[in-house]
């Protein structure tokens, strides 16, 4: 049923409604690319919280969500459009600069570059491995993707990039510099007891860890399922 504001323009909820033209395979390959950051969100964050629990993985999720709350912030501010071929595709209503797809992928790569580099919480015997074969060319390729697929410039992604870098590394020093302290008393609250958030930084492998520990838990009587 229409409102007053019926002849009001429309605006759609587009988290994943990314066009590309008929027949173009590699238009069709980057559409997918460029929802990676969904995929990491929804399907990386939301399922890290629900079977792991980490603090170090929570933080991780609120500075991505802070690198998008400044890049609404900067968008508004500037409100720089985005290039024409963007009209094309029907659903140009936001602003342009600075891309904010570029700007988490970026800081998604940064963060999570340090967090190997500095062996804090490893889950995969060669991750620095999928750090360069996985991590950096899907942010490269996401950047890339936007301008291919016409939703931006090439100095609108190329800002998105720089600013999610910086903020990656500015976040991961001041999670690991001046919060972590706090991680204990975190996991000792009512809220980390009742939800088992835990903390494993000072584990330098816990894929490992894990694994040992769940082996040696078969053992021990206290751990066995009653019958």
């Amino acid at each position: 049923m229409w409102n007053s504001h019926a002849h009001s323009p429309l605006k759609a909820v587009t988290l994943t409604h990314v066009r590309y033209q008929r027949g173009d395979q590699l238009g069709h390959f980057l559409a997918w690319i460029s929802l990676v950051p969904v995929f990491i969100s929804l399907g990386g964050f939301v399922s890290h919280f629900i079977f792991r629990r980490e603090l170090q993985g929570m933080f991780f999720a609120l500075g991505l969500l802070i690198s998008q709350f400044i890049n609404e912030i900067i968008k508004t501010l500037v409100q720089q459009a985005r290039p024409e071929t963007c009209a094309l595709l029907e659903i140009c209503d936001s602003h342009g600069w600075p891309s904010s797809h570029s700007q988490y992928m970026f800081f998604f790569a940064v963060y999570f570059t340090l967090l190997t580099y500095y062996k804090i919480g490893i889950l995969a015997r060669k991750q620095l491995w999928v750090v360069g074969l996985l991590v950096w060319p899907l942010a490269i390729l996401t950047m890339y993707s936007r301008v291919y697929l016409g939703y931006h410039t090439l100095a609108q992604v190329f800002a998105g990039a720089a600013l999610g870098a910086v903020l990656g590394g500015g976040w991961f020093w001041v999670v690991n510099s001046l919060l972590r302290c706090y991680f204990s008393e975190i996991e000792e609250s009512a809220f980390g007891r009742f939800f088992y958030v835990k903390d494993t930084s000072h584990i330098p492998n816990v894929l490992k860890f894990e694994y040992e520990n769940a082996r040696a838990a078969r053992q021990h009587v206290s751990y066995k399922r009653s019958s």
